[in-house]
């Protein structure tokens, strides 16, 4: 008898011992999947790009995939290639073509990459969830173009996630990565921080709920804020864009300096000296 109850002991035992090294998984959905494209296709329309957008899953396997009118056939395979580069080693997919142009040909080899700039992922709560990319123009217009849906992935999230008590810590590491390319560091419910790198000119910007307040570290740059903005678009949710202002003051601001952008005000970096390295902290109106 006692053998009996040992051996019913043990097999109650298992399952709870089975369940206890199961752990919750964040998927990317395919609403949240057509919003990352969606988000890229009309910075691609804007710039009247004609690429491939894929979005995919943390495993790699397409999700989402968007041939805008007049891309080229053989864009669908790169595209797809990029952003399963960049969901399954976790990075930009740009990483490895510069490990390349440094020397490492052993990435061309890689299982599964596709060592070419475009993809990037796309990260919740510090985890890999699935990844963008972009083909069919150039390198950095394709990542541009990704970068667009990579933003509008972290403003949807970062407003689902309640702000909490608990302190934020980003390793150095973290930060310098995120500026290499440029990228969201934290989203929360009423605020959020990016480590934006430029090297180029901007389009004109207007957001009408976020006050932008940027600290400059690198670089110099002509910045325009106010005026009247021109050929003004709804890219996605409280987001325009536009090619240019009527008016508006215009400023040179370099390493040190901090300027609040209200929200609602037209801004545009309309002149980049060199690579330019700032924070920017988005404020959220509770209007």
């Amino acid at each position: 008898m006692k053998r009996i109850v040992g051996l019913l002991a043990i097999a109650l035992a298992l399952p709870a011992s089975g369940f206890a090294q199961l752990t919750e998984k964040k998927v990317l959905t395919l609403e949240a999947a057509e919003r990352v494209a969606a988000a890229a296709q009309a910075e691609a329309l804007k710039r009247n790009a004609t690429v491939v957008i894929a979005v995919v899953d943390d495993g790699g396997y397409p999700i989402v995939l968007k041939r805008l009118n007049d891309t080229q056939v053989a864009s669908v395979d790169v595209g797809i290639g990029k952003a399963r580069t960049a969901a399954i080693f976790r990075r930009p997919s740009a990483v490895f073509e510069e490990q390349i142009k440094n020397g490492r040909v052993a990435s061309l080899v890689l299982p599964g990459a596709t060592p070419l700039q475009g993809g990037l992922p796309l990260i919740h709560e510090g985890k890999t969830i699935g990844a963008i990319g972009v083909s069919g123009n150039t390198p950095q217009e394709d990542e541009d173009i990704a970068k667009a849906g990579v933003l509008a992935f972290a403003a949807e999230t970062s407003m689902a996630k309640p702000a909490g008590t608990k302190a934020t810590y980003i390793p150095a590491a973290q930060v310098s990565k995120a500026f290499e390319k440029g990228m969201p560091l934290l989203g929360i419910a009423n605020y959020k921080i990016h480590a934006s790198h430029r090297d180029a000119p901007g389009v004109v910007e207007v957001h009408t709920k976020d006050t932008d307040i940027i600290y400059m570290l690198e670089g110099s740059a002509t910045f325009v804020t106010g005026g009247t903005l021109v050929d003004g678009k709804d890219i996605e949710a409280e987001e325009i864009r536009g090619k240019d202002v009527k008016g508006g003051e215009s400023r040179t601001i370099t390493k040190g300096d901090v300027i609040v952008v209200p929200h609602g005000t037209p801004h545009w970096f309309k002149e980049v000296k060199g690579p330019l390295n700032y924070y920017v902290v988005k404020v959220r109106t509770a209007n």
